[in-house]
């Protein structure tokens, strides 16, 4: 049976009510750091479990020893690592890659790993606005992968 994961990024202390309704019925969420927000973080484990990494306006929080620079996992038989930075991603370890930082929105295929970037759903960058990403998965795929545009 296919599992959804949803990814955000750079949230930096407000999760919006917009971004909470799409978060519902997830089985697991990314993020991909500036949380900014121990609250916040823990609102979203009470949603589906969390899986997320230290943004650069993270290092003075205290998520627990979970949460750090990098994180590498397996779900549902997809190697998948996070960072922050696009330049911190180690694509070769991995078949989905999740980066923030820019505050832009994009899915692209790099050396055969397919790298998302969320973008953020509290203060998005360029003329898209409020975003977030959407995995399908089941098996070792990628059914499906979508930029979901937020209400703000």
């Amino acid at each position: 049976m296919a599992k959804r994961v949803d990814i955000i990024s750079d949230t930096h202390g407000w999760l919006s009510d917009a971004l909470l309704a799409q978060l519902e019925g997830a089985d697991l969420i990314i993020h991909a750091g500036d949380i900014t927000s121990e609250t916040d973080y823990e609102h979203l484990k009470t949603i589906a479990p969390v899986r997320a990494v230290l943004g650069n306006n993270d290092y003075y929080r205290d998520y627990g020893r979970d949460v750090g620079r990098i994180l590498r996992f397996t779900y549902e038989g997809l190697r998948f690592v996070v960072a922050h930075y696009h330049s911190d991603l180690l694509l070769d370890e991995a078949d989905v890659a999740v980066c923030g930082h820019t505050h832009r929105a994009q899915i692209t295929e790099e050396a055969g790993c397919l790298v998302v970037n969320p973008g953020s759903p509290t203060f998005p960058r360029g003329s898209r606005g409020a975003t977030m990403a959407r995995l399908m998965v089941d098996e070792g795929r990628v059914l499906s992968a979508e930029i979901l545009d937020l209400e703000r």
